[in-house]
């Protein structure tokens, strides 16, 4: 210890806000997060898409409970989309709780008075480009930041954002991924801010699961809440093979998590992204590498490239997940 008692290394963390619908994936990459020795969770802001936004704020609060750190705030988020209406919720998916149906306890703690917007900015502003987001649903939240401060963009550190289809179908539609589908105005808005972005497509996501096996494996650990995780994990393992047939999760989640804290194990292109906010493809992500000059301007022209997930080293995220889910 140096520096009147303040530990070197704990100063050296990344500070994180995770941004979140949780969501069975949502929960093993929050609960993940928690365990990381490179970063510091200082806040949780909620969204709707797996849950509805309320039920999101409960089950982040419950997770803060779960990884011993109730201290951790929680701010609520926007209950629809920018342009209003319902949102889709992906009930089928994860459980009607977001959790597998396991009926947990209501959390002791309560949500803070600030908005999500309100907390990102106010945080961003506090620690000037030392605050990274974490963004595992609907980019509504961070759209609105960026819309109360102008300078947000530049003065937050990074944005990792789960999102997007890059040259394979979408999972909620043939052309569009899910936290995307969500709300495509705001991540049209997010990707042409200027700030510093990695966007991890469900075309790096699906190649990373965890089997049954997998999951046996881990409850077998001494691992802090290996169980709670895998008890979660059954509905989302039934979904899975009824809808795609595949006797396993995907760990679309998880791995953005890893993007994050171990960006060595996945290659990047430079792209201007934009998003289709209308029509049978909205949602779709579309990609302007730079390796044509255009005779004329166009939707892409003037905006800065964000960094897209391009590989990724599977062995080495399995190994990475696995040994954070075996800590106890």
């Amino acid at each position: 210890m140096e520096n009147g008692g303040v530990n070197k290394e704990s100063s050296k963390r990344e500070k994180v806000i995770i941004d979140t619908d949780p969501g069975i994936d949502d929960s093993m990459a929050i609960l993940m997060a928690f365990k990381a020795s490179e970063i510091e969770v200082i806040g949780l802001t909620t969204i709707f898409g797996n849950v509805s936004t309320k039920g999101a704020t409960r089950n982040a609060l419950l997770l803060c409970e779960l990884a011993g750190h109730p201290e951790v705030p929680v701010a609520e988020g926007n209950s629809e989309p920018l342009k209003g209406g319902e949102p889709t919720i992906a009930d089928f998916v994860h459980g009607s709780d977001g959790l597998g149906n396991i009926s947990m306890p209501p959390p002791k703690n309560k949500k803070v008075d600030k908005s999500a917007c309100e907390f990102m900015v106010d945080k961003v502003s506090e620690f000037p480009n030392e605050v990274s987001i974490l963004a595992l649903g609907p980019l509504t939240n961070l759209a609105l930041a960026i819309k109360r401060d102008p300078g947000f963009a530049k003065k937050v550190k990074k944005v990792v954002i789960l999102g997007g289809a890059f040259f394979c179908a979408g999972n909620v539609n043939p052309a569009a991924e899910a936290n995307i589908y969500g709300d495509p105005e705001a991540a049209d808005i997010v990707f042409t801010s200027g700030a510093e972005i990695v966007v991890v497509g469900i075309n790096i996501t699906t190649q990373v699961s965890f089997s049954d096996a997998d999951l046996s494996e881990i409850r077998n650990t001494k691992g802090k809440n290996a169980e709670f995780i895998c008890n979660i994990c059954k509905f989302y393992l039934d979904w899975h093979v009824k809808s795609d047939g595949f006797n396993g999760i995907f760990l679309h989640d998880p791995v953005s998590f890893a993007a994050l804290v171990r960006p060595d194990l996945f290659t990047y292109k430079k792209a201007v992204v934009r998003v289709e906010t209308q029509g049978i493809c909205m949602g779709q992500t579309l990609m302007d590498q730079g390796l044509k000059l255009w005779n004329t301007s166009n939707p892409w022209t003037g905006y800065e490239p964000i960094s897209v997930a391009w590989t990724v080293d599977v062995p080495g995220v399995l190994a990475f997940l696995k040994g954070l889910l075996r800590k106890p």
